[in-house]
């Protein structure tokens, strides 16, 4: 403990002496829908918790919804006293935030490692299944790639409009996979790169996708999941932050638009042993097929992880490389589950269901739990789609239905925890049924 005190001191200490204009930094944590929730601390006052001062707050800002508010879920919110949880530090992640007004600091905090952990806390969530897998002599590889749009700052009558390109207003001017339009929006990338450089992220490649203003960001392997999430949560803050400094509004929302592809959250996982051997590639690829088998048992029942909100489920069927149904296939990009062409010690899977605006932490928990659910029970998977393109398991396409998929399996309710299942499936059925209460013009259109 005091040596982990001593290291956190001197990680503030050092920032403090490298950014004497930063006062205060934001301590920040992931929430259920993925969004951040905090306090921003007085730089000095961070010393004194880094020292080993309590660090608390509400266990119950982990359960808010989509827009803040908090919903009954058992005896959480409104009949508990709405307690004080501890959270601690983590280390590594005091970084400058360049893109706000003032100078500022920013800090990842969690409730994992603490004495009593938030068993609904995703990090946490995700932090109990690496520690399992870690128990069993699995070591995952991890890394995420984040597809977005770059939208104009200000929206017209509440609907976004697509990124004034440089060179001209028309979106169907915008080169489609073409690398003129990393060069047309340069600035505003480029800006995107350092400052997630700057939090530490390993970036890798940029691409221009399909939509007018889409592009996508890789970052590089990790053999830590903990940090390969933190770095997708961390990116998508500071992409928000730069792309306003720019005079554009960036946005990793499944499906802004019904006539151009969705965003997604790609991730790549190879699983490893102690000594380093890929543990897919044995027995000539016999676990590969296995942890497969398992990833899309249960991925009809991960649907509320995958697809998090109303919107989030309108990008599935689609459009290109959205799949409709469970699959994998061999390099073959229309497969939830794509195996990507690779020698035997990278041999991984892509998971490509899970949309851009998902939560890091528990998508990576839930396909972990599937990967490790199919190396137990060792059975063989449905055909690839290079072998049948009809092959598939159907999964939920509306929330409450996904929701019920989920709360009801036992394999998802032993990987990720019981009371985690619970209080998640309860939160996204409050979180749907409170988006639904409103009429829109279409309704009053069609049956007034």
């Amino acid at each position: 403990m005091k040596s982990h005190c001593a290291t956190l001191l001197a990680e503030v200490r050092t920032f403090r002496q490298n950014h004497p204009e930063v006062r205060y930094v934001d301590l920040i944590a992931l929430d259920i829908p993925g969004r951040f929730y905090g306090k921003r601390y007085p730089v000095e006052m961070l010393e004194k918790v880094a020292a080993g001062s309590p660090l608390k707050l509400p266990q119950n800002a982990v359960l808010l919804g989509a827009q803040g508010g908090l919903f009954k879920i058992g005896d959480y919110c409104f009949h508990d006293g709405d307690p004080d949880a501890n959270r601690r530090l983590v280390p590594g992640t005091l970084k400058p935030v360049s893109w706000e007004a003032q100078p500022l600091g920013q800090m990842l905090i969690t409730s994992d490692g603490t004495e009593a952990p938030i068993e609904f806390e995703p990090r946490e969530v995700l932090a109990k299944v690496l520690e399992r897998l870690h128990g069993k002599g699995i070591h995952p590889v991890v890394a995420f790639e984040l597809e977005f749009y770059l939208f104009d700052r200000k929206l017209a009558d509440g609907l976004p409009q697509f990124a004034r390109d440089p060179l001209s207003d028309d979106p169907d001017d915008q080169p489609t996979l073409h690398i003129e339009r990393l060069s047309r929006f340069a600035p505003v990338l480029d800006d995107m790169v350092q400052t997630a450089q700057a939090q530490g992220i390993d970036i890798t490649v940029i691409t221009a996708e399909l939509g007018p203003g889409q592009f996508e960001i890789n970052f590089g392997h990790l053999d830590d999941g903990l940090r390969a999430a933190d770095w997708a949560a961390l990116f998508c803050r500071s992409t928000r932050g730069v792309a306003l400094k720019h005079g554009y509004r960036a946005s990793f929302m499944a499906k802004p638009y019904l006539q151009h592809p969705g965003s997604g959250m790609h991730v790549h996982v190879s699983l490893y042993d102690a000594a380093g051997n890929n543990l897919l590639a044995a027995h000539q690829q016999q676990p590969l097929r296995h942890a497969v088998a398992g990833s899309l048992e249960l991925l009809p029942h991960c649907m509320p992880i995958f697809s998090p909100n109303h919107n989030a489920f309108r990008r599935l069927g689609g459009t290109v490389n959205a799949a409709t149904q469970a699959s994998w296939g061999y390099e073959d990009r229309d497969a939830c589950v794509r195996i990507p062409e690779s020698d035997p010690r990278n041999l991984r899977i892509e998971h490509r269901l899970a949309s851009a605006d998902a939560n890091p932490y528990l998508v990576l928990a839930a396909i972990l739990v599937g990967l490790e659910h199919g190396l137990e029970a060792a059975r063989e998977p449905i055909a690839p789609l290079n072998e049948d393109r009809a092959s598939g398991q159907a999964f939920p396409l509306e929330m409450l239905e996904a929701v019920r998929a989920m709360q009801q399996q036992p394999a998802l309710r032993e990987g990720l925890g019981a009371e985690f299942v619970d209080v998640y499936c309860e939160n996204k059925r409050q979180d749907h049924l409170a988006f639904q209460q409103e009429i829109n013009a279409r309704e009053y259109r069609w049956y007034l």
